[in-house]
């Protein structure tokens, strides 16, 4: 059974930072892509950013370009996304996703999907 689990996740001031982490289990992990994507009240989910299963090729949306950082430990079975210089409009659940093949910034691709993490930045 796959099993992808986000934490790290909280409340945060504008400005600041938070470091979140997808274990991953049930999976070989080294032979998938991973994305995060997040989802804000009333609106669709989006694409944040994603790496390929070797971690060589990173994908980012422009809005978190240059403040979020994405990388993964396929020793540790565990991708992760820096996020610094958070502000208000950054406040959503933020989900981990995997995929065979080369990583996407389409969530329809995505194979399997962790439960989210709540991310809230107070201005």
């Amino acid at each position: 059974q796959v099993q992808l689990v986000e934490s790290g996740g909280g409340l945060v001031r504008a400005g600041g930072s938070l470091s979140l982490s997808c274990a991953a289990s049930g999976l070989t992990f080294r032979s998938y892509a991973m994305g995060w994507f997040r989802q804000a009240p009333g609106k669709e989910r989006e694409f944040v950013s994603a790496i390929s299963w070797g971690g060589g090729n990173l994908g980012y949306a422009d809005f978190v370009k240059g403040r979020f950082t994405i990388s993964r430990d396929n020793a540790k079975n565990t991708a992760y996304l820096q996020m610094d210089s958070l502000k208000p409009e950054d406040t959503a659940v933020y989900y981990c996703a995997a995929k065979t093949l080369t990583y996407s910034d389409d969530a329809g691709s995505y194979n399997y999907w962790g439960r989210g993490t709540q991310v809230t930045v107070s201005s």
